[in-house]
């Protein structure tokens, strides 16, 4: 990617609310970024590929695409269904496939992850994570998710992380209108109590019509506490970014360093758990970039790899 020549990629964040696209060559150099409204996926990869025949005429042939997408997403190259998103519950998005689609259309490598862990990247290479190392972004919009980079790399395992479903305690005494956790698969996850969806149903308005002092946001500061102490706990990252909607209310990451120190109550005594716990819990350095940028590293990965 710093090569004098670096080559075209053209990057995709495919969101559960949007598809940004963009073609570029890094952070100093990305063109035509478009928003295109996730609906079914039919009509919204028809879409993704109008973007890029456009950006194909319009640019020349680009070198590779990297994705970052909502997920879960099978990243087993030896799985039959590489390259899928799978058991997502935004309904009709179970089992599409996105990398076999791109690379049958367009014959260049397609890099594949989750939207979150492309986020985490572009952060660790640009923005208010770089060169810290583990690193954590987590993103808490549509839905919950989060990227885990640990030793320059990023986390895969048996899967890779499912952060939005950590299970965490049910808030106590909820005021919500509907107090259970909004989740099809788990009586009690982060993203079942604190996404945008959720705090819609749960609170009956949208999290971007609460007022700063409304109960919505002491239980969400609460839930996310839980959630950064168990990852403080068990990935001991030097930093955790919090991004997406939600996070963007300026009253809530103050509000979750407070219950983040009550949750650890002293345990860890190191500089990040008290002084420097607001360089510890951290707002994105790229704001709504993050993720597109990261997909175009994805991209600029693969190509590297088939040099």
């Amino acid at each position: 990617m710093n090569s004098e020549n670096p080559p075209l990629i053209a990057a995709i964040e495919a969101g559960g609310t949007k598809f940004v696209c963009a073609v570029g060559t890094g952070p100093n150099d990305l063109r035509d970024i478009a928003r295109i409204p996730t609906t079914t996926p039919e009509e919204t990869l028809a879409e993704v590929c109008r973007y890029l025949a456009m950006a194909k005429s319009k640019h020349g042939p680009f070198a590779a695409i990297g994705v970052g997408s909502f997920g879960p997403v099978d990243l087993d190259k030896n799985s039959e269904t590489y390259g899928y998103i799978t058991t997502t519950p935004k309904p009709g998005w179970q089992y599409v496939d996105i990398v076999n689609m791109l690379q049958s259309r367009y014959h260049v490598p397609v890099a594949f992850d989750t939207d979150v862990n492309a986020a985490v990247l572009g952060e660790y290479l640009w923005g208010a994570g770089k060169d810290i190392d583990p690193l954590v972004y987590i993103t808490v919009g549509t839905g919950v998710g989060g990227g885990v980079l640990v030793h320059g790399q990023l986390l895969h395992g048996l899967l890779h992380p499912e952060i939005g479903h950590l299970m965490v305690p049910p808030p106590q005494n909820s005021k919500a209108v509907q107090a259970i956790c909004h989740c099809p698969f788990h009586k009690s996850c982060v993203e079942g109590y604190v996404s945008g969806a959720a705090l819609a149903v749960r609170w009956g308005v949208r999290a971007d019509s609460l007022p700063d002092d409304h109960p919505a946001w002491e239980e969400t500061a609460d839930v996310m506490a839980h959630a950064l102490a168990n990852i403080t706990l068990t990935l001991c990252p030097r930093r955790i970014i919090l991004g997406g909607g939600v996070m963007e209310q300026p009253h809530i990451l103050p509000l979750i360093r407070g219950k983040f120190s009550q949750v650890m109550n002293g345990y860890l005594r190191v500089p990040q758990m008290n002084r420097e716990l607001d360089a510890f819990i951290v707002s994105p350095g790229l704001k709504g970039r993050s993720g597109i940028l990261g997909a175009l590293a994805l991209g600029g990965y693969v190509v590297k790899k088939s040099a």
